[in-house]
């Protein structure tokens, strides 16, 4: 089975596809070993680890190079494209085509603010004309930027990107369990969330198929980090975390840099 095979098929486990987000090959690797069956990407980890706000189309190359430098994971890899860094349609399904990734995700909105969704609906077809293998999932950030955030709006945009070819749906935001339930029962595609107020076993009732972490891992890192060296400041011992050697054995068995 190929790796885009194995993503798709992810989506119709036994319970939701807990997917999480990397911002870079230690951490994607880091997700893998711990047993993982598949990584996303962030696009906010990817765009602040490089210095580039996320709501611009300046970490176009970060993500690219990221994408081809993940090609070898253990596990499928979907690659969080923002608004694909273009309004041509025929200029992202190139973008797509030319990626090394089993899925992508691809947001309806572009600087914070959401585009008319016939545009995304074109970006959607010919990504899923040029790319038919990839999983492709539509985010519809309706909730997300609290514009037009309402079921009616939400479900028109979705299944205008599911007729055009979306293989997922994906609603961030601040969700009430009986949106959730709406969402799942009116599309015909699997429906992905973001993780946070409802936990795992509960949106497997409510029909949710994957669960993303978004950038929660990365914002968790920079505070964990954080933390970490404010109690070294403080005179306290250092905490556990994993061996030098064992990060840089996985890092040597990896192999390093783009295919």
């Amino acid at each position: 089975m190929s790796a885009a095979a194995a993503f798709a098929a992810l989506h119709d486990g036994p319970a939701p596809l807990l997917l999480p987000n990397a911002w870079d090959v230690a951490s994607a690797l880091a997700l893998a070993a711990d047993g993982h069956p598949a990584v996303g990407t962030t696009s906010l980890g990817v765009a602040a680890a490089a210095g580039i706000p996320d709501t611009s189309r300046a970490g176009r190359q970060a993500t690219v190079d990221l994408a081809r430098s993940l090609a070898r994971l253990p596990v499928p890899v979907t690659v969080d494209l923002a608004d694909g860094f273009a309004d041509d349609p025929a200029e992202v399904a190139a973008l797509v085509a030319g990626l090394p990734a089993a899925g992508v995700n691809l947001e309806d909105s572009t600087g914070g603010r959401l585009v008319d969704p016939g545009l995304h609906a074109a970006k959607v077809a010919a990504v899923a004309e040029a790319a038919p293998g990839v999983f492709l999932n539509a985010r519809v950030d309706t909730y997300w930027l609290g514009e037009h955030a309402d079921l009616a709006t939400t479900l028109d945009r979705a299944r205008r990107y599911v007729a055009a070819g979306a293989d997922g749906v994906f609603v961030p935001g601040r969700l009430g369990e009986a949106e959730i339930a709406v969402l799942t029962s009116e599309l015909a595609v699997p429906v992905n969330v973001l993780a946070g107020a409802h936990p795992l076993p509960r949106l497997a009732e409510l029909g949710v198929r994957r669960v993303s972490t978004g950038s929660l891992l990365f914002r968790a890192a920079l505070d964990a980090a954080v933390a970490v060296a404010a109690r070294l400041r403080d005179g306290e011992a250092a905490p556990p975390a994993t061996p030098y050697a064992e990060v840089e054995a996985r890092t040597a068995a990896y192999g390093g840099g783009p295919p």
